[in-house]
């Protein structure tokens, strides 16, 4: 981080973004992103589906 952004205490959408990731690793650990891994999983799955079924119409 850059001295003059340090010295007015704010930070980058990329360091914000950084530090939200760490604490939810922190807090959530390994099985909370493997469960909502395979729910956007699924729901990709779903999504290919219904635009399948609504081609054949």
């Amino acid at each position: 981080m850059s001295e003059s952004k340090a010295k007015k205490g704010k930070m980058t959408v990329e360091e914000a973004g950084r530090m939200g990731g760490e604490k939810t690793s922190e807090t959530h650990g390994e099985e909370f992103y493997s469960e909502i891994g395979h729910k956007g999983g699924q729901k990709v799955k779903r999504l290919i589906e219904e635009g399948k079924e609504h081609e054949e119409e």
